[in-house]
């Protein structure tokens, strides 16, 4: 039997076994996950969903067939996995198919279990090409839509404190050249104006004085890894150097990235059949700007949509309010926030305001702090019964699994990455210089990203997402923002009844 009538079958009975019906499509995904298990045939997929709903669809295929297989996902994705789902799987299968946790060497020929590994070892072990990591059994990434970022970070060296220290110890005959140029270093940033995002673009005077320190250090062949690490990406081309800083204690570190990384990931593409799954990439099912930015040829793409009848969202739009970039935006957001968390007063789920704009944020908190009492709470997952909670959309994504699913959860801003954000600055200037659509190819794809990972959870509720950036009504891009809602039923009045519905 072919491996894609066997997992068909086996995971048709197991969903009838076991009464779970609540994802559609687990039947199409499963062929399609055996199918590149069996030809070694690449796949992208945008479930629409979320991983406890889907993963029983790669897992069964996983768990039937005789080859070994790859499970890149995050350490809570692994938690699931291994007390959750794989034993109650291998129960049911009658299969005792290896786990192992991290990878296995790749001279272990005799391993044809299933490895769990983290993206961030994952991607070590890969873009280096280690002798000792298998290069060509088939891998499943789950989490897809957090590649870009997870590459960046692997791909970003930093220089810290400690570093410094270890460079005098490395050429005490030079200790005091190494502290003069960290002190100017230092002190030239330090001396431009802070800013909400705590970093700053190493300009081309501190530049010229790194590249000269550590090219003179480099000859005599001692460097710290990490340095001539450094050293050796300094020179490349489309690197983003930038300096994090505290100011508080003084600390300053030095990272160096590239601003593009298809190059670094393309090779990975070839070694092995490769199947990416994401919750969304895109609202086109070949999800062509991902594949592009992460360098990712022809592959096999399908993308799922959340069911109309059981997982349509309620939209609330407002249309009477300023753009976020004027000047009468924060007080008549205020009156509409007001308006709307004075609703929610009887609720026993919380409420999430979801701003994008740093300062806005922090002045947007302590403003419905007065009006709200201890309700409300920045950034935290200590929240009351009914609690308001004021959040950036990067705290939020980390932590909602921490938290109630909120009744109503009302966008502010969109996730619109800010120009004025340093590093997001440099990355659209490579876009630039390469003559490309920095928005569509870059910003955009960004946000929507982030608006579904935050509406995923409220799809089986009633809960009530409210969205008060105009942009989505009155810029070209709004439609496709909107699109990325769909299923949703509009609606452009509330009143205290609606929220009847929450008990």
């Amino acid at each position: 039997m072919l491996l894609e009538s066997l997992a068909h079958s086996q995971l048709r009975a197991f969903l009838r076994s076991h009464g779970e019906t609540q994802w559609p499509h687990h039947l199409t995904m499963a062929r399609l996950v055996a199918r590149a298990l069996r030809l070694g045939r690449s796949a992208l997929i945008q479930t629409g969903s979320q991983r406890w709903q889907y993963c029983l669809s790669y897992l069964i295929p996983a768990l039937v067939d005789n080859t070994p297989v790859i499970i890149v996902t995050c350490e809570s994705g692994q938690k699931y996995l291994l007390e959750t789902q794989i034993p109650r799987l291998q129960k049911w299968l009658q299969t005792n198919k290896p786990i192992k946790v991290g990878f296995i060497p790749s001279h272990d020929n005799d391993f044809s279990g299933v490895m769990l590994i983290s993206p961030q070892d994952w991607l070590e072990a890969s873009l280096k090409r280690l002798d000792d990591f298998p290069l060509h059994i088939t891998t499943l990434i789950d989490g897809a839509d957090n590649l870009e970022t997870w590459t960046r970070e692997q791909l970003t060296t930093t220089i810290k404190h400690q570093h410094w220290d270890e460079l005098i110890n490395s050429f005490p005959q030079e200790a005091e050249l190494i502290r003069n140029i960290r002190v100017k270093i230092t002190k030239a940033i330090f001396n431009r104006p802070p800013n909400p995002y705590e970093c700053y673009l190493i300009e081309e005077y501190e530049t010229n004085l790194l590249i000269n320190l550590l090219t003179k250090l480099a000859t005599a062949k001692n460097l710290n890894p990490t340095i001539f690490k450094f050293w050796l990406q300094i020179q490349e081309k489309n690197q983003i150097l930038w300096a994090s800083v505290v100011r508080k204690t003084g600390q300053l570190t030095i990272n160096i990235s590239p601003a593009d990384i298809a190059t670094s990931l393309e090779k990975i593409w070839h070694q092995q059949a490769v199947v990416l799954i994401a919750s969304f990439l895109e609202n086109h099912k070949n999800a062509p700007i991902y594949r592009q930015k992460l360098g990712i040829d022809d592959v096999t793409c399908i993308k799922f949509s959340p069911n109309p009848n059981s997982e349509c969202l309620e939209l609330y739009l407002s249309e009477g309010l300023p753009l976020p970039n004027t000047s009468q935006f924060q007080s008549q957001l205020m009156e509409k926030l007001n308006f709307l968390l004075n609703l929610t007063t009887n609720l026993k789920k919380p409420a999430v305001l979801l701003i994008e704009d740093v300062p806005l944020k922090a002045i947007i908190g302590t403003k419905l702090a007065a009006e709200f009492g201890s309700r409300v709470r920045v950034e935290t997952t200590n929240l009351p019964e009914n609690g308001i909670l004021v959040s950036g959309w990067d705290f939020w994504l980390a932590t909602q699994s921490q938290l109630p699913i909120p009744q109503m959860l009302v966008i502010a801003t969109l996730p619109i990455p800010s120009l004025e954000n340093p590093l997001i600055a440099a990355i659209v200037t490579y876009y630039k210089r390469q003559r490309q659509d920095w928005f569509r190819m870059y910003l955009l794809p960004t946000a929507l990203i982030k608006i579904q990972k935050a509406i995923l959870p409220l799809r089986k509720t009633n809960s009530l997402i409210s969205i008060l950036d105009n942009r989505v009504n009155h810029r070209s891009y709004g439609r496709t923002i909107l699109n990325t809602l769909e299923p949703c039923s509009k609606i452009n009045y509330l009143d205290s009844n609606w929220f009847d519905l929450s008990d």
